[in-house]
């Protein structure tokens, strides 16, 4: 049993960074394949519609930082904590990722139509991006709770 409890530790530990990953690579798959589509039916601007595909990036460097923030010894003490922040926090920014991406893609497609909306478009993509912070912020709070 307690190897399991450990086990389940160790994944959460990693867990975070490879859920927001995941999350990452089909969100900025999403807004990608909108940005050349944008490049295929305008003329210019083409350098915006890529820097708006990379933005579910961010979510990954957040897991990242959460995975190195839970490093320490896995016990039987500390694996429940590191595999529920693990796992939830790295959903979230799965969750997050793949739907800023979605929002990036509906940014793209509406700006290559009207240029003079591009600002405002992406807005709901940085919506999506401040409750990834949230998720990431909590995480980082709860692992100090976490015993050595």
């Amino acid at each position: 049993m307690n190897e399991l409890v450990i086990a389940l530790g160790w994944a959460g530990l990693y867990g975070a960074m490879a859920l927001a990953a995941i999350g990452s690579i089909i969100g900025c798959a999403i807004a990608g394949q909108a940005a050349i589509g944008a490049m295929v039916d305008t003329d210019s601007g083409y350098g915006r519609y890529i820097g708006i595909s990379v933005m579910p990036s961010s979510q990954v460097i957040y897991g990242i930082v959460i995975m190195f923030t839970l490093q320490r010894e896995v016990t039987v003490v500390a694996a429940p904590a590191l595999f529920g922040i693990g796992l939830l926090a790295g959903l979230a920014l799965l969750f997050s990722a793949v739907r800023q991406g979605q929002a990036c893609a509906s940014a793209i497609h509406a700006s290559k139509t009207k240029p003079e909306i591009f600002g405002l478009s992406l807005a709901p993509a940085a919506i999506v991006e401040g409750f990834a912070v949230f998720a990431f912020v909590f995480a980082l709070v709860l692992a100090g709770s976490i015993p050595s």
